[in-house]
This record gives C-alpha cells, structure tokens and sequence, in this order.
C-alpha cells in the first residue's frame, strides 16, 4: 500500500478521538480519588491538557469548588479544550491557556494538585518535565502521572497473532521497540516511560509515592457493539486507510534508524505490521476477531514535602 504524504499535524492529533474517551472507568476515578483526596484540592493544574479529556475526565470526582488551569503548547489544543468546557457547563472553572511543559508560567507552590496524562512519554526530559510540575505544586501539594508502557500492549495476543510463528512475533515486538527508542534517542520521548516512573519520583524527593494502574482494558470480540468497540474499529480502519502502523511511515522510518535498525529491515517490518494490520480487520469484517485488550497505565503520585 502507498499511502498519500501525511499532511502536518499538531501533537498527538491522531489519539485526540472519540476513543480517548473511553480510556477510564468513572468507578475506578472515584476510587483514586478517595485514595487521594483529590475532593479537597482547590487549584489544580493539567499539563500537556491537549483537547482537555483528562481534566473533563477529573471533573466528577473533583470539588465543585475546585478551579482547575489546563496547558499545552498547542493553539489548536486549548482552544478546543475551552469549547468543549463551554459545551459542558465548566466554564469559568476551568480554563486554558498555551504554556511550556518545561518552563511553566506560574510561580511557585501555587497549585494543590498537578498531573498530566500521556504527557512525559513526548517529553525528551521526563524528570525536568516532573521537576517543573513539583515546582508550582505547594508543600503538601500531590502530583499526579497517568503514562503508559506501550511495549506492554504491543505483547498482547488477539485472535490473529495468537498464531504467528515465535519470528514474526519477536520481529514485531523488536520493531516495535526500536522505534520507541529511535524516539527517545531523538529527543522526543519514550512511549514506555510509565515503566520508569516511580524511580523518578523517588530519585526527586517525592513523599508518599504510590503506584497503581488502570483497570480498563479495550477488550474487542464480537459484534463489536459497544460504543468503544465501534470507536476502536473504526479508527483502526481509519489508520490502515492512511498506512498508519505504528507512526506514519516516514516518522517510523526515522525513529527506527535513529533506534539502530537498518532501511533494507524495516521495509521488511513495516509490510509485516501492515500486513497484520489487514488480517486483523479481515477478521473483524468476517466477525471472528478477538481480544482482550489489555494495557498498562500507571497513575503514579507523590507529594511535594
């Protein structure tokens, strides 16, 4: 397949969809919340809030008296993030504005909770990215990470790859990882940084560190009804459309020289995840497809002492 040439996106333009907002269970938020008493936090702060899903998604089980600030880099981002608090009735409680990861525009200890989602694995520096959001929490304050480890979901077995021979999995799962760490070697993050997280937070002098991980999971097995399900399948269709596998080509070819493979292997490789790509909505197209869907995501907090 020859996919047209990506025009240029802002951030993460191609996981700000209807799936993101089906990433978290509102049980399992009102659980954490408990655990961390977000309901008495006043001044919160969303870094990297992109569209705004991850403080919409706080928004229930935050107090009505909390005001919360979303960031991001991105015009486009903050500007949908305040359209959608407008559509929801948030306004003025929440508000965005454009700001820098690494040098946030607020003073110091301001805010009672910092946190972010899905941020620190684009971040080239995650522990100056975690050093700046304990600069503005106050004493006491909590800090909140919602990251993944991506190589995690990539070892996950459906219905199809249960089959493949041991080289074809291990060739995607070596892919896989080393276009993780052609990212990370280029300076843009690593997408397995939840892994790393609770040894940041510890080597920066965070109290009461704790570490748990999402219960959701985006489990896909016939009729593929749920509203998730239709969600998934129908950006996945989306993706192979437009020869998206992993990044789009010319960003995975990059990520995958800077990560120490060869051009003549990952011609090889990428046919083989596009390949995969088609069997999979083969299988969903003929209603045989399956999966449990699991994943890993880290909500790893501390507290500023």
């Amino acid at each position: 397949m020859d996919p047209a040439p990506a025009e240029a996106k802002p951030h993460s333009a191609e996981f700000f969809n209807e799936m993101r907002d089906h990433w978290w269970h509102a049980d399992f938020l009102e659980l954490m919340a408990k655990r961390l008493a977000l309901g008495e936090v006043r001044r919160v702060l969303d870094v990297g809030c992109g569209v705004g899903h991850w403080s919409r998604s706080l928004a229930p089980v935050l107090s009505p008296e909390a005001t919360v600030v979303g960031i991001d880099r991105e015009p486009r981002w903050v500007k949908e993030a305040g359209e959608a608090a407008a559509r929801l009735g948030l306004q003025p409680r929440f508000t965005y504005r454009q700001g820098d990861a690494f040098a946030l525009p607020f003073d110091d200890g301001v805010f009672d909770f910092v946190t972010c989602q899905t941020v620190l694995i684009h971040l080239s520096d995650a522990v100056a990215g975690l050093r700046e959001m304990l600069r503005v929490v106050k004493p006491g304050g909590l800090v909140l990470a919602a990251e993944p480890s991506n190589m995690a979901q990539v070892a996950v077995f459906s219905s199809v790859t249960d089959t493949f021979p041991t080289a074809v999995v291990a060739d995607m799962l070596r892919f896989h990882l080393t276009v993780q760490r052609g990212k990370r070697a280029s300076g843009q993050g690593f997408n397995s940084v939840g892994d790393l997280l609770p040894g940041l937070f510890a080597s920066l002098g965070f109290a009461d560190i704790r570490v748990c991980m999402n219960d959701r999971a985006s489990p896909m097995f016939p009729p593929y009804s749920r509203p998730a399900q239709r969600a998934e399948r129908e950006q996945v269709r989306d993706w192979h459309r437009r020869g998206h596998w992993v990044w789009q080509r010319d960003e995975t070819l990059r990520h995958f020289l800077a990560g120490g493979g060869d051009e003549a292997e990952f011609e090889r490789l990428w046919q083989q995840a596009g390949r995969q790509m088609e069997l999979e909505l083969a299988a969903m197209d003929a209603g045989t497809y399956h999966c449990g869907g699991a994943g890993v995501t880290y909500l790893v907090s501390g507290r500023k002492p």
